[in-house]
């Protein structure tokens, strides 16, 4: 069947990919940054790309007209935006998809979003159900699937529970983490994914989709201690407020404020089944909630992550157009270059090293500098250090990298090209590469910075001590000086 995956590059879209690839599909990828789009393996010799923003409706003749698919999937939405727009901005992108789908005559649409069956819902769940009810409305044969929380490796449930658990032995939480919910393993989730695809009796119905358990936020966190081994208290205390809870969030996990302040009222709701009708359609075993747990880290544990969510551009903190930062500029810019002349044969060593930067491996010198760096960031609404990497051993463009987004990782000819995503008065990038020639072979490293303004000048000057210890010693390491 000839397949339309929107949101291709998000947490669902990367584990869903492979699945229908899989299952002999013809799947055409929606983007709306192809460099950030880069699948593992061979997957890109099986799939066409086409790069759209679903906030242009009056592009979408142009880039779909003549197109025909069986089916579309519509995993898009608007976790980082702000809560005064966050419908108008839902609702705008979940119309052009009907216009798209109406244009390629798609035969299925297939939603997924999250479970609203309360009668007060959080603005992030009464923007889900306001899709929900535009593509119910569209005229197109649809199947809408609502879950609540997902369980899997590189979630941002997951992910966020595991900060907070791994990171506080203590926890005051907020009476509202007794709120009810239903997690379910994105395996589950993609075995409904899959199994509703152009299946008659998923035809026009929605369905609620949720694990065995049913649990308090707070018994989420006690099990997940307990799965890890750890022992972790937690004190529930009624008048904690909405803001504090937001600060809580935003500071031990890794998700931006804007995410923070989504989730801090989407956890208020019950997000429980009350429709089970989807065992009927599409049977299978569901696993609990500590087998999702054991699963996740069996996949962290064997570097075998598919997707993250801060991979995702609701992760950034900025709207930018990564793809014209790809050629670092010239002008105007303050550089620190330094090169260390290495082996031919520890080359691999130390390519093994760049490649391994960031995240647990730490950046070879200074690490506590580094943190502090991070918190300093969080302190002023940046984004921090807490998003690590993927994976300790793969690193692909348009990941995240503790601060950092990927340009360019370039295995062949040995460079990698960051960008910063941290909160400054200016644009910084780091480039680590090998060069080779008859007679020498060089680990080249290169901090570049295009300042904003005066205070940009300053922020320069003012980090050059701290430039010459860091970088210089970063460099030996990498290189394997002592």
């Amino acid at each position: 069947m000839r397949i339309l995956l929107t949101g291709a590059n998000g947490y669902i879209g990367m584990r869903l990919l492979p699945v229908l690839v899989e299952n002999g599909h013809e799947v055409t990828c929606v983007v709306r940054d192809q460099f950030r789009f880069r699948p593992a393996g061979n997957l890109l010799e099986k799939i066409k790309i086409i790069e759209f923003d679903f906030l242009k409706p009056e592009y979408a003749l142009q880039n779909f007209g003549g197109k025909e698919f069986d089916a579309a999937y519509y995993l898009i939405h608007s976790l980082g935006d702000t809560t005064t727009t966050l419908r108008e901005y839902e609702s705008r992108a979940a119309g052009c998809f009907v216009l798209v789908a109406s244009l390629t005559k798609v035969k299925q649409i297939i939603y997924l979003s999250g479970i609203s069956n309360e009668k007060l819902l959080s603005s992030h769940l009464h923007a889900r159900r306001a899709v929900k009810e535009l593509i119910m409305n569209s005229g197109i044969p649809y199947t809408i699937l609502e879950a609540g929380i997902i369980v899997g490796s590189g979630s941002i449930s997951f992910e966020i529970i595991r900060d907070l658990t791994e990171k506080l032995p203590l926890m005051i939480v907020p009476r509202w983490l007794n709120s009810r919910c239903q997690p379910i393993a994105i395996r589950n989730v993609m075995n409904y994914l899959s199994g509703i695809l152009m299946n008659e009796k998923a035809m026009n119905r929605c369905f609620e989709i949720g694990g065995p358990d049913v649990l308090t936020y707070k018994e989420m966190l006690q099990q997940y201690a307990e799965v890890r081994g750890y022992k972790r208290y937690i004190v529930t205390f009624p008048v904690i407020f909405p803001g504090l809870s937001l600060y809580w969030i935003y500071f031990t996990t890794s998700a931006n404020f804007s995410i923070a302040r989504q989730l801090v009222h989407s956890m208020k709701n019950d997000v429980v089944c009350k429709d089970h009708s989807i065992q009927e359609v599409i049977p299978q075993e569901l696993f609990s909630y500590r087998e999702a747990i054991r699963m996740a880290f069996m996949r962290i544990e064997q570097n075998m992550v598919a997707s993250s969510w801060t991979d995702a551009a609701s992760s950034s903190l900025s709207r930018l157009d990564v793809n014209q930062f790809i050629e670092v500029p010239v002008n105007g810019c303050y550089r620190d270059r330094r090169w260390i002349e290495i082996d031919r044969d520890k080359v691999k060593e130390v390519s093994d090293r760049i490649f391994g930067i960031g995240g647990e491996h730490g950046w070879y010198y200074a690490d506590m500098l580094w943190r502090i760096r991070g918190m300093l960031d969080k302190l002023i609404g940046g984004v921090g250090m807490s998003r690590g990497r993927r994976s300790d051993v793969d690193i692909r463009p348009g990941e995240s990298l503790d601060f950092w987004r990927v340009l360019l990782a370039d295995r062949k000819n040995n460079r990698l090209l960051l960008f910063a995503e941290m909160k400054l008065p200016g644009e910084a990038w780091l480039e680590f590469s090998i060069v080779q020639n008859e007679n020498r072979c060089l680990l080249k490293q290169t901090a570049t910075f295009r300042p904003h303004g005066i205070a940009g000048r300053n922020y320069w000057y003012a980090m050059l001590p701290f430039h010459y210890f860091i970088f210089r010693n970063m460099l030996k390491r990498i290189a394997g000086v002592k």
